[in-house]
């Protein structure tokens, strides 16, 4: 058997496989060429490239025949070239043992998107080496990398808060079942994998039939060709609650649903977009569901915990105001009495704690003290007693003065 001159011929990354780059990093890696004997060379360049491109086939039928349409398009990112061994004519010659060949691309600032694999189309990154031999087979070596460009949820868009509102007759032929009517709302709009989505919702059954409310995170991919869009629909994480029975009312007081680990989405591409929504519906028996679609953002960067905060004052507001009447009770409970809270030896000792010295020395060194210790001495003042009529009647010659006016 015929032993080539190359031992070995190998393409290694200075990261350990499965670690990911983003915009402005350095990719850096060497090119290693075992030979057993002198190889003569012509040429050994490193190539980095980064690209998205689509492709599908559509069929149609012409009267006979079957014509096929082909849709394909890709967008490129950038394209950088290494000259290890430059093709200016002459031969180079490597004499037998391990050569290396260390090389480096850094990545632009901008104009990048996260690396992903669809249906009908790729975002890609690699590097490829290719050897050059005259008289032989080109030799290539390929490595791809991942990208991913960073998304922060942490933005006034991406942390308002997402609701809606749909109705629907419920009918099967010619008969009216009755109204079913679905509200839903969630805090915020950007997400991360892992993060868990409280969701609200109030199902209103007004039809004769019992209805289940469902909830689902959808995963849209676009394609996009020659003015043509491909679409891709699938469903990556479910929800499903209890029966509503027919002239009832069923709420969702932050049901989670949990999201997978899912690519993020991809908004600045122009060939390929991967979008997300979460799907509130509720299934009737014997006719079309009732659907309401809220627009998600999966991101890489979490929400920081100053951010939340700051974040959710307004986010929570919005939904205490918007969804008091899915959190309270239809009766109420009354206040507790005021000796439920405080004991009558704890309002006793503020009442003598609070007399107010006669001398005005006394008074002007009682008011040197903290501010703070006179808010502890009124913690456990009784509220004022509530009277119909006025303690304080407007004096009678105020009477006429304001009659005049």
């Amino acid at each position: 058997m015929k032993v080539g001159k190359i031992r070995g011929f190998l393409l290694l990354l200075d990261r350990v496989e499965g670690s990911v780059y983003t915009r402005g990093q350095v990719v850096a890696g060497r090119v290693l060429l075992d030979l057993r004997a002198a190889v003569r060379v012509r040429s050994l360049h490193i190539t980095a490239k980064g690209m998205a491109a689509v492709h599908w086939l559509e069929s149609r039928s012409i009267g006979m025949n079957t014509v096929y349409s082909d849709y394909s398009s890709y967008e490129t990112y950038f394209k950088k070239r290494q000259h290890v061994i430059r093709d200016n004519g002459d031969v180079t010659v490597l004499q037998a043992g391990r050569h290396e060949f260390p090389f480096s691309f850094q990545l632009p600032e901008e104009n990048l998107v996260t690396s992903f694999e669809g249906k009908h189309g790729s975002v890609r990154y690699w590097v490829k080496v290719k050897l050059h031999r005259p008289w032989a087979t080109v030799r290539k070596i390929k490595r791809e990398f991942t990208v991913i460009e960073p998304i922060d949820i942490n933005t006034p868009l991406l942390l308002s808060p997402q609701a809606g509102t749909k109705e629907k007759l419920a009918r099967v032929w010619y008969c009216n079942l009755g109204h079913v009517s679905l509200t839903a709302k969630i805090e915020r709009k950007g997400y991360t994998p892992g993060e868990v989505i409280p969701i609200f919702a109030e199902v209103d059954n007004c039809c004769s039939r019992t209805v289940t409310p469902k909830a689902a995170i959808v995963q849209i991919q676009t394609f996009i060709a020659r003015g043509t869009m491909k679409l891709k629909k699938s469903v990556v994480a479910t929800l499903q609650g209890e029966g509503v029975a027919p002239r009832k009312r069923g709420s969702w007081h932050g049901r989670p649903l949990k999201i997978p680990p899912v690519s993020p989405s991809l908004l600045q591409c122009r060939v390929i977009r991967v979008e997300y929504m979460l799907r509130v519906y509720v299934e009737i028996p014997g006719t079309s569901k009732l659907s309401l679609e809220l627009p998600l953002v999966i991101g890489t960067i979490p929400l920081h915990p100053f951010g939340s905060r700051s974040s959710s004052v307004g986010s929570h507001y919005s939904m205490d105001i918007d969804w008091l009447r899915l959190t309270l009770p239809e009766r109420p409970e009354p206040p507790p009495d005021y000796s439920a809270v405080v004991s009558e030896e704890e309002a006793g000792r503020t009442d003598q704690g609070l007399t107010l010295p006669e001398e005005d020395d006394e008074l002007s060194g009682m008011l040197e003290r903290p501010f703070f210790a006179y808010v502890q001495e009124f913690r456990y003042r009784p509220p004022p007693i509530y009277s119909e009529i006025d303690p304080h009647p407007p004096r009678s010659d105020m009477r006429r003065r304001c009659m005049t006016c």
